[in-house]
Formats: C-alpha cells, structure tokens, sequence
C-alpha cells in the first residue's frame, strides 16, 4: 500500500508514543495505521510506564493550546452548488444583461418612430376681412400634407435597424462578459475551497504531533525544543487555516454579488479543478479576432456607417408638400350684383429646389464616419491580439507550472517527507527536519492549487474572447451622425 503523505507524520510520530485515547481511534484509521509501510508494531513504553518530574518536563514550560477558529462550521452542512446553479442566477438578475436588453428595444422603438410618415396640418385660412358696412373677406379651413418622396424614410428607418442589430451584438457580447466574470471567480473560491481543505488536513496533523510531543517529553523521549517547535508549527498553521477560510469567505461572497444575490449564504461548490479547458495556443488569436463580439460589433457600425450615407445622398430628393381647403367667400359678385360669391376651393402643391443645399456636408461626413469605423475594426482586431498575448502566455506557464507540481516537485517532496519519517523513527533525523519537510510537501500542494487556478482564470478569459466586466454597464451603439440643415421642408402651414 502506497504511503499517505498527509497523515504520515502523526501517525509515524504517534509510532514511539500513542496517546491513550488512541485505543478508542476510529477502525478505519487504525486499519490505515497498520497497513502503513515500515510500521513498528511494538511501542517502546506506554505513557503510564513513566512519571516524570514537573521540575523537568519540557512539555509543562508553555500554555495550553488554543483551537484554531472554525469559521466555515455552517458552510459543510449546506448542498455543494456547481458553476451551472452560479449562471443561472446571472443570466436572470445581472442588471447590465437586463441594461442590454433594453438598448435594444430602444433602438427598435426609434427606428419605428423615424419610419413614421409626418402628420397632415389642419388649419383656419382668413384672407381680405375687413368689417364696417363693407364687409366681405374670405374665411376657411385647409388640409396640408407633407409627402417624403425617394424613399427616404425607409433609409432613415433602416439606420436605426442597424444601431438595433449592434445593441443585439452588445447583447451577446454582454453575456460574454457575464459568464466569464463567473466562471473566472467560481474557480477562484474553488481554488480558495480547496486550500481551506489543504490547511484543515495539516492543522489536523500539527495538533497531533503536539500532542505527541507533550507525551514524548512526559516519558523522557523529548526536548523542550522539539516540544516548542512543534508549538510554533501548530500556531502558524492555524494562521494560515484561519487565512484559507477567510479567503474562501471573501471569494464567495465577490461571486454572489456577481451573480445578483448579495445575501446568499456561503456553500460548498461542486467543481473539477483538476480539469482545466483545453486552449490552442496557435489558434486562439484568430479565433478571438475572428468571432470576438467586440468585432463582430464594430464591423456592425461600418454597415450602419453606410447605411447613413446612403440615407444622406438621398435627402436631397424634395418632398411634396400639398395644401386643400374650402372657404366661404363674402366679398359681392359685381357692383351691379351684391350677392356674395361663396363657396369655393383651393389647392397649392410645392417642393423645394435643390440648388443651394443639397446636402453635400452631410454626405461628407458620412463618408468620414465610414472611413473612421473601417480603422476602428483594424484597431479592434489589434487591441484583441495585443490583449490575447499575456492571458496566453499566462495560461501557458501556468500548465507548465501545475505540470512540474504535480509530476516532479510533489512526488520528489513526498519521497523527502517519507525518507525523513523514516530516519527519524530510527532515531536517524531530528524532529525539525521532518517539520521541514512537511512543510515543504504542504506549500507545494498550495502552489499546485494556485497553478490550477490561474490555469482556469486565463483559459475562462481566453474561451470568452478576454471579454471581462460583468457587472460594467453596456456600451450602447455609437451616436448616430448628426444630420444637420437637410435640403427638404418638413412642412408647415398654408401661405
């Protein structure tokens, strides 16, 4: 049976001098104990086989120790809860998913109202009144309207469908954003949980070596430095336990207001640390580049860009504009014949001559809008590349690093910790050096975690197009260019 590197100190130091409780120890751990490889059955004495002096014992010359606060008691008993549970919560109460969203409804509710055909005018016409006992005048109503010839209203439509399409990329690009900034800190507290369990694991085995140290000095089998030292180990291990849990607490709580509930109490998490993505260093820029939101939405402001153009070349077709009415006229036929002239109809239609305006500064900076929006994709596609670079370079020292923790430096500190339990149960090495070497064995395995979490942070960040943020409000759609002075009338009363 391969030897546990972990509990292989206490039990190996508990070899010279069980403590009496050990004789009610739980089955399977003293299974363990005896099928341990190199174990000495035959203990040279009890504790009750030797009385030593107070005067003398080492053991008695330090207070008594205080346990390590246990800060995650209620945390075990709740249900582990995976990434999947974390998602969900997100996609349903992130506000800047729902800011997104409506951003688009936004954009649709304005090119429905830019499509809107202008209203008719319906008004009083008076001409010549005049009053006294000359009477007369011509008095009545009218109709106007504005007709937009040249299909200009569809191509100012169409502007805002475009600004709608790229509020749905910032939609998508969004989400992104969300679950990147998710995943990134669940395998953060995963990390953070799993150190909690790498500390707890050696506390337990410190506490007993103390224990065993006191009774080694009871029997005489002890220095008062081996009984310090062992003191030292057990407070600085409960440091860094306490550390490791606050740690844990801090990180859930970060992943709990990312996710929209702040009051969610801390609980395990279910998750494979083990397992990182798997990332194509010679493929992942281009796919960044290529499929990335952020491109995808800038090459949707180029098409929105031309689609201002277009709608600007066309303002310079004049609209028609119509007026109809009726009116009663008072004035006399003839000086022979008195009787008023009355009722009668009128019509005017008119369009504005294109000779002065004809839109050209707008179309101009149309074209310039274009031109800018064509560089803002080349930069875009850059900024990508450069940004891609360190989370590469990252994630690949990273499975460097975890590989060389796993494969060589763990497996050579374990045979270290193991080669110095055995000298020293041969009374061949001193106790500090078997402290030593666990504590060697037991950072490399935090260094190991800390490798698998920066494996994970980087391969999330690159899965989701480096996209980060998740609770930054979403950018919405660039201003539209301003069309200024445009050469057609918008229609007004009957002259």
């Amino acid at each position: 049976m391969k030897t546990n590197p972990i509990l292989c100190l206490a039990i190996s130091i508990s070899l010279v001098n069980l403590p009496a409780r050990a004789q009610n120890a739980d089955p399977s751990a003293q299974h363990m104990q005896h099928n341990m490889p190199g174990m000495q059955h035959n203990m040279p004495m009890q504790p009750n086989q030797v009385q030593p002096s107070a005067s003398t014992n080492p053991a008695q010359q330090t207070g008594p120790q205080t346990p390590a606060p246990d800060l995650l008691k209620d945390v075990s008993a709740r249900p582990p809860m995976p990434l999947a549970q974390f998602e969900q919560f997100a996609l349903a109460t992130n506000p800047t998913l729902q800011q997104a969203n409506t951003l688009v409804k936004q954009s649709a509710a304005q090119a429905r109202q830019i499509g809107l055909p202008p209203n008719p005018v319906i008004g009083y016409r008076g001409e010549e009144i005049r009053g006294g006992e000359f009477g007369g005048g011509e008095q009545g109503g009218f109709i106007q309207q504005n007709f937009v010839l040249g299909g200009k209203l569809g191509l100012r439509r169409n502007i805002y469908e475009q600004q709608r399409r790229e509020d749905e990329i910032g939609v998508t690009e969004q989400r992104y954003r969300i679950l990147s900034d998710v995943s990134q800190s669940f395998y953060s507290t995963l990390a953070a949980q799993r150190i909690v369990e790498v500390r707890k694991r050696l506390l337990g085995l410190v506490m007993d070596a103390v224990e065993t140290a006191h009774q080694l000095a009871n029997v005489g089998q002890a220095d008062a430095p081996d009984v310090l030292q062992a003191e030292v180990e057990a407070e600085q291990a409960k440091v860094d336990y306490t550390t490791a849990q606050r740690t844990f607490l801090q990180e859930f709580h970060s992943l709990a207001a990312l996710v929209g509930k702040p009051d969610l109490p801390a609980a395990p998490l279910q998750g494979d640390l083990e397992h990182p993505p798997e990332i194509d260093p010679d493929q992942i820029a281009n796919q960044i580049v290529q499929n990335s939101p952020e491109v995808k939405r800038a090459q949707q402001v180029v098409i929105r860009a031309e689609a201002e153009l277009k709608s600007a070349k066309r303002e310079v077709i004049p609209d028609l504009q119509i007026t109809a009415g009726a009116q009663q006229s008072f004035e006399a036929l003839s000086e022979v014949n008195p009787k008023p002239v009355g009722f009668q109809g009128f019509v005017t239609a008119g369009i504005t001559i294109p000779i002065f305006n004809r839109n050209q500064g707008n179309v101009a900076a149309a074209h310039a809008d274009i031109e800018r929006s064509r560089a803002e994709v080349s930069r875009m596609q850059l900024s990508l590349r450069q940004n891609t670079q360190p989370l590469l370079q990252a994630y690949l020292s990273a499975q460097v690093e975890a590989n060389r923790y796993k494969n060589e430096m763990i497996p050579r500190a374990n045979r270290a910790y193991e080669l110095y339990l055995t000298k020293y149960r041969q009374m061949g090495a001193a106790y500090p050096q078997v402290l030593v070497s666990q504590r060697t064995l037991f950072q490399l395995q935090v260094g190991y975690i800390h490798a698998l979490q920066q494996l994970w942070v980087t391969g999330v960040a690159l899965k989701n197009y480096t996209l980060t943020d998740g609770l930054g409000a979403p950018t919405r759609a660039g201003a539209l260019g301003t069309t200024i002075n445009l050469p057609t009338s918008t229609g007004g009363g009957a002259q």
